[in-house]
């Protein structure tokens, strides 16, 4: 584009290609997280303490939205398309990755470290102090978006809440339909059959 300007039929195709690049991304995306999801909660079911696979499936979809979206939306917020200089969107795209992948991969190791506990008690509290913990030194450590944000507030902010509503039901939906399917069917009994 850089510029020049399209004719009518040019901007629909291109509207065209940018909405089903939208499609595709967000499907493939959705596919990424959903199967990273149902890995998790196939190894950490047992841990989790809950009384039905439902409520363990929505417990830890719980988690990993607060891990996954939460923590790095407190640091990097989400903001309309074409917010921000186009020349640092690889840039600001590399920070966000970055405090995701410290928030993720702290929330892994620490869950190793909460299942190698003996102490109950202890390790409700001391986990998530370590996490808070690391969390808070990056947040301090890391950069801030490069970037002001010259769009109206209230735009900005009406998509932080709409980016958030959309996010929370993705992760509630995706534990409820994760638990519903494994009372179905019960992967874990075909598993512990197979192993005999």
């Amino acid at each position: 584009m850089n510029g020049e300007m399209l004719n009518p039929i040019e901007f629909d195709n291109y509207r065209i290609w940018q909405k089903v690049g939208e499609i595709a991304a967000g499907t493939i995306l959705g596919l990424s997280i959903g199967s990273l999801f149902g890995i998790v909660f196939a190894y950490s079911r047992s841990s989790i303490p809950a009384s039905s696979n439902k409520k363990k499936a929505l417990i830890l979809a719980g988690i990993m939205w607060f891990v996954l979206f939460i923590i790095p939306a407190l640091k990097y917020p989400a903001n309309p398309p074409a917010v921000g200089d186009p020349e640092t969107i690889y840039y600001r795209q590399n920070l966000y990755i970055a405090y995701l992948a410290i928030s993720g991969f702290s929330a892994l190791g620490l869950a190793f470290l909460y299942r190698k506990m003996k102490a109950a008690q202890a390790k409700k509290v001391i986990v998530p102090v370590i996490y808070a913990a690391i969390m808070a030194t990056a947040y301090f450590a890391m950069p801030s978006n490069p970037d002001q944000i010259t769009a109206p507030m209230d735009l900005v902010t009406s998509f932080r809440i709409a980016s958030g509503f959309t996010m929370s039901m993705f992760w509630g939906l995706l534990g409820i339909t994760l638990g519903v399917l494994w009372d179905k069917l019960r992967p874990h009994e075909t598993a512990r059959l197979s192993m005999r």
